[in-house]
This record gives structure tokens, sequence and C-alpha cells, in this order.
């Protein structure tokens, strides 16, 4: 529960240590002593004081030395100041993907804050929404628990994965992150079977199972496991591809589209660019296609036939506007 009591009667520097140890799964002694800005032995202390509140901190063996906090069956107060109780249920209202278990989650968290917080909270989640794609299949809590835990603990992980073609095998990834993309859950990962870094769709992964071996973790190829993704989406090929030449700049193209299109889009001079767009789906790539088609600049388009046949079929009609406007009008002047 949340206990103001308590957390008034806590130094800030306890705090400051309470919070370094839920942060990491252990510390050498070293680091936090650093971190605190204190001594060994006051550091020694302040555990002390920690574990008079029922929080269970270990000593971890070994040359250096260090603590980890462990979960225990009482749990001890929750130290939450007012800004991280609002993130913490604006967190809950907009995730993707366990929308049953967030809105218990929220429900349990408003009965246990304080007086003075709930009605914030209450205003913060009964105003806010996040916009859900239709169609986008929920995942497991517990799935995303377990592989949360393996990337961060190293564990490799095997799994049935259903591709994209609704083909299913059997893979051995070394885990490294979960990232929430366009409303679906992805796990970034290297696999040791193909030997390269991959992206997995959790609602498409079956039996998850967490092996015994452990692995060094890798360097990602990108800047950060959300960039990686973007990345990999921009450079997958799919099912049907088209590739418009643009006379606009790459930037002006990104800055007149509204939101991200499933492909890349690639200077090729100061007033050209090249746009990709890829995906499974025809009515997809028809749909992009035509989006960049209408930012009304010399293009050339290369795209397979079922594409361009979509595409002329609707620029017929679009063609036929004015003369079927005009009949219109004439129809609505001349009357019955």
């Amino acid at each position: 529960m949340y206990d103001a009591s308590v957390r008034k009667g806590m130094p800030q520097r306890l705090l400051r240590l309470l919070s370094l140890l839920q942060s990491r799964r252990e510390w050498a002694g070293a680091e936090l002593t650093e971190r605190l800005g204190v001594s060994a032995r006051t550091l020694r202390r302040d555990v002390d004081r920690l574990r008079s509140l029922d929080y269970q901190v270990e000593g971890v063996p070994g040359v250096a030395g260090g603590y980890r906090l462990v979960p225990g069956h009482d749990l001890p107060p929750l130290l939450l100041n007012d800004e991280e109780a609002v993130a913490i249920g604006l967190g809950l209202v907009t995730v993707s993907g366990v929308e049953e278990s967030a809105s218990q989650a929220l429900a349990k968290l408003q009965r246990v804050l304080p007086t003075r917080l709930r009605p914030r909270l209450t205003a913060v989640s009964g105003t806010t929404m996040a916009v859900r794609r239709d169609g986008v299949p929920s995942v497991s809590p517990r799935d995303l628990a377990m592989l949360g835990s393996c990337c961060r603990e190293y564990a490799v992980v095997d799994f049935d994965y259903r591709d994209r073609a609704g083909r299913t095998g059997e893979r051995r990834v070394e885990p490294h992150h979960l990232v929430d993309h366009g409303g679906h859950w992805y796990l970034v990962a290297h696999d040791t079977g193909r030997g390269d870094w991959r992206t997995f769709r959790v609602d498409r992964m079956d039996g998850i199972r967490r092996t015994h071996r452990r692995f060094t973790p890798r360097e990602l190829p990108a800047a950060d496991p959300a960039e990686y993704v973007v990345r990999s989406f921009a450079g997958a090929i799919h099912r049907h591809t088209a590739r418009i030449v643009l006379g606009l700049s790459a930037e002006t193209v990104r800055s007149r589209l509204y939101g991200p299109i499933p492909g890349a889009i690639e200077a090729t001079g100061a007033d050209s660019c090249a746009v990709r767009i890829s995906a499974d789906s025809l009515d997809l790539v028809c749909q992009y296609t035509m989006a960049v088609l209408s930012l009304d600049a010399d293009f050339d388009l290369d795209a397979p036939p079922e594409v361009v046949d979509r595409l002329g079929s609707v620029g017929g009609r679009l063609a036929d506007l004015p003369s079927r406007a005009r009949r219109s009008a004439e129809a609505l002047v001349s009357g019955p």
C-alpha cells in the first residue's frame, strides 16, 4: 500500500538507495557509494534501515560485494510521489495488448493511493484514451513478463513461431528487448539458428520456454531497440512492392505524409526522393501509393501489374469525376 507517513520518515538518501535497488537486479557496493556520495559504512547502515522496514535486501558475495533487492511475502509500503502515481495511471490506460489486465491493475492502484491523489488519478484515467487498431490481437502479460525477465537475465528462449505466411517453426533466440510499435508487441532478439538479428511479434509466439542456457549480450546493430524495429520494417520486402521517384525532397514528403509508411523514403537529390512501399496486403500498398501520388508532384512509378491495374482503375474513375459532377448539376437544374 501507499504509506505517506513511512515516506515522510525516510531521508532522501534512503529513498534514492531504494530507487537504485529497484532499477537493477544487483549493484556492487562501490557503485552504490559512488552514486549516493556516501562511505561504505553509511551504505551498510542505510541497507540495515531498509531491512528494518521489511525491504528484503540481500548481500551479494564476491570480491567486490554488493546488494540486491528481492521480493518478499509481505509487501512494504509503495512509495510513490504525485507525478509517479499519475505516470503509472497514464501508462496503464494507454498500454497496448494487455488492456484487461491493465484495467484491473489501475482499479487496484486507485484503491491504495492516498485520498489526496485519487481525484487526480481518476481525472486522468477517466479522460485519457489511446486509439486502438481494429483486429489487433491481445498478448499474455505472463508471456511479456517471461520474455522481459529473459532479456534482463540473458537467458536463451525457445518458442514456436508463426510467420506472415502462416508457416510455423521452432526458434531459439537470445532475447534483447521488447518494443511496443503500432499496437503490437515485438521481441528484438538474435536468432541463433539464422545467425542474425530478428524481430518477432509476440502474439505469433506459442509455447514460450525459458532454457537453462545463458548468453553473452551482443551489440545491437542500431542506436536502440525501437530504432531497430522501425528500420527493420522500412527495409522489409513483402509480396507487393511499389517504388515511386518524386520531384519533392525527402524532407518535404515526410512532412506532408501523416504517420509512418510501410517502407522507406530515401533522398536522391536536393529536390527529389524515392519512396518504397512494401506490404503483403495489396490494399495497403495501393492506399499508401495513392497517398504519395496525391502530393501532386512529378513522379515515375515502378510497381507490379496488380498494383498498376488497381491504380489505373481508380484513376479512370477519378478522371470521370468532372463530367459526372456536371451531369449531376444539370440533372438538378432540369428537375424531374
